[in-house]
């Protein structure tokens, strides 16, 4: 069974930067696909970032040239740098764990970002 534990959230005004972290332990498979989601009150789960083993990163429009991904393969780690936060930006971001070789999902608990003035 693998935990993952977010961090990092908070308020932040309109324009502000937030870095969310999340770490991963208890996997005894490799890490595959990491991910950053979050979801706003009303609104469905919805993708925010991804970043493979590999490297390989993907961003929706929404998010593109603002949040940036990265991992920490040493540490079971993921990043979500944010950069230039819209009240629309607001929501609970989840992490995601995705474990070879079963492709078996994992989901963080969530931490609150508020994009506020």
């Amino acid at each position: 069974q693998v935990q993952l534990v977010e961090s990092g959230g908070g308020l932040v005004q309109p324009g502000g930067s937030l870095r969310l972290s999340c770490e991963a332990s208890g996997s005894r498979g490799s890490l595959y696909l990491m991910a950053w989601y979050r979801q706003a009150p009303g609104n469905q789960r919805e993708l925010v970032a991804s970043i493979v083993n590999t490297g390989n990163t993907y961003y929706p429009d929404s998010v593109k040239g603002r949040f940036t991904i990265s991992r920490d393969n040493a540490k079971n780690a993921v990043y979500l740098q944010m950069e230039s936060l819209k009240p629309e930006d607001t929501a609970v971001y989840y992490c995601l764990a995705e474990t070879l070789p079963y492709h078996m999902n994992y989901w963080g608990q969530g931490t609150q970002v508020t994009v506020s003035s």
